[in-house]
């Protein structure tokens, strides 16, 4: 047996054991797993001795912006940015131009995305209401991901482009759906099977009191933070777990920051919602306490709140109500981050920055290596229905390998990010603990943080 690659002497870690072992690599796929040497020559050889050898990890909520304002993050360079920061497998976020919401547009966006991909990649479809509707049943046939729904978002009805501030009379925007639309669209998504992905704050509410805030003048971040407060998610993400039991739809929540909605989410599944949930580096690192030093770069929506919701985060990760971390990588240009704290746009780029974090925080002891093997592969690969082709290390599975050093140390700089935006709150950051090299489907994409691979990724769907 001649085998493509043989990664040995490493120690192979899942959510429920770590072991040493050899892995033997071919055509793509893991073609063994042996404590053993098994005879056979090796085309490449990797020595993982001193290292720990992850299923490929997936980070599943990823704002590319192609196609759209290519100019701050393209597909190129956000699955540069992943493969540079341990990631095998990106979903793409739907609020491109134009949207991914029927079966020709999501055609379209994997012949796009296809030449600039240096991981794999699932797509997230739209989910509008009324006017997409009836498309999810070809998407889902084309093989989204799943759908999600910006809840209390208007949307413009020639572009189908999202607005967030929607004021009666508008002619081209429709208003945000009712109660009675969005659970439509839960019912239309469970006949799927697909996820139902929401993003959590209320709208109608947030608008109110950011009028009401705005009249002091105030221009400090727990003014803000007090015009998009906790009380708005924990309403959306009670609502979207009640739809999601009533329909019978898979609700995923996306990026929970609070505590009140970590709460709700335990408490749905106790009753019995098929609910899900994400949450985010800079909601476990960060809190408003940290404005001051960090700035108006930390600005992201839903926004970092309070200490009290960071600790509730991490115990909600550790009691399994929250089974996912993802980036949110969400790029914009130092310049657009400049400005009134009210008026600049929210987000910064995660997806490379977010499993050094997370390894950081392993050697802190906020968790384990295996926990952090279930947020971060296993978990996302089951929800989404592309387990055990993805997440796992498993024979005749993708080869979808990260290999992290624990003791290696580094520091995190704006400068070096791969994203072409170069912004992030976490420079300057000490970190012991990152990812050294990247395969995807034998290929290694990353070594010792260099990109050593012209784009090869392919589209992922779920399994039928």
């Amino acid at each position: 047996m001649e085998w493509d690659v043989v990664i040995k002497n490493g120690t192979l870690v899942t959510p429920n054991e770590s072991f040493k072992a050899n892995i033997y690599i071919k055509d793509g796929k893991i073609a063994a797993i042996s404590d053993q040497p098994l005879e056979g020559e090796a085309k490449k050889e990797t020595d993982a001795t001193g290292q720990y050898v992850l299923p490929g990890l997936i980070d599943v909520h990823v704002h590319s912006r192609d196609p759209g304002p290519t100019y701050k993050e393209d597909f190129f360079t956000s699955t540069q940015a992943a493969a540079a920061g341990g990631i095998t497998t990106i979903f793409d976020m739907p609020n491109t131009t134009p949207p991914t919401r029927d079966a020709a547009s999501f055609k379209a966006q994997v012949e796009n995305l296809t030449p600039k991909a240096h991981v794999d990649f699932g797509i997230w479809g739209i989910a509008l209401g009324p006017m997409n509707n009836a498309n999810l049943p070809d998407l889902h046939e084309a093989g989204v991901i799943g759908f999600k729904y910006f809840w209390g978002y208007a949307v413009n009805k020639n572009t189908f482009q999202l607005t967030y501030n929607y004021k009666p009379g508008m002619t081209d925007v429709l208003p945000p759906l009712s109660d009675g639309e969005v659970y439509e669209i839960f019912q239309n998504v469970a006949k799927t099977g697909n996820v139902v992905a929401i993003h959590g704050e209320d709208s109608s509410l947030i608008q109110t009191l950011t009028e009401q805030v705005k009249k002091s003048g105030r221009t400090d971040y727990d003014a803000l933070v007090e015009s998009r407060p906790n009380l708005a998610e924990e309403v959306t993400v009670q609502m979207g777990a009640t739809f999601s039991r009533a329909s019978g739809a898979r609700l995923h929540v996306l990026h929970v920051t609070t505590a009140e909605a970590a709460d709700a989410i335990r408490r749905a599944k106790a009753q019995g919602a098929p609910v899900s949930a994400e949450t985010c580096p800079h909601y476990l690192f960060l809190s408003n306490e940290d404005y001051s030093k960090v700035g108006p770069v930390m600005k992201i929506y839903p926004l970092v709140k309070y200490e009290k919701d960071k600790q509730k985060l991490w115990e909600a990760i550790n009691d399994g109500t929250i089974t996912i971390v993802s980036s949110d990588h969400a790029p914009h240009t130092l310049e657009e981050k400049a400005g009134s704290l009210w008026e600049i746009p929210a987000g910064m780029p995660g997806t490379e920055t977010m499993a050094p974090l997370m390894l950081n925080a392993v050697n802190e002891g906020k968790l384990t290596l295996q926990k952090l093997t279930a947020l971060m592969a296993e978990n996302p690969a089951k929800r989404f229905g592309i387990y055990p082709q993805k997440g796992s290390l498993e024979v005749g599975t993708d080869a979808d390998i990260t290999i992290v050093d624990m003791n290696k140390e580094t520091v995190i700089k704006a400068k070096n990010l791969h994203s072409k935006s170069k912004v992030t709150a976490y420079d300057g950051w000490a970190i012991k603990g990152v990812p050294i090299e990247t395969i995807v489907r034998g290929e290694t994409v990353m070594k010792n943080g260099e990109i050593v691979h012209a784009p090869m990724g392919t589209v992922v769907k779920p399994n039928k």
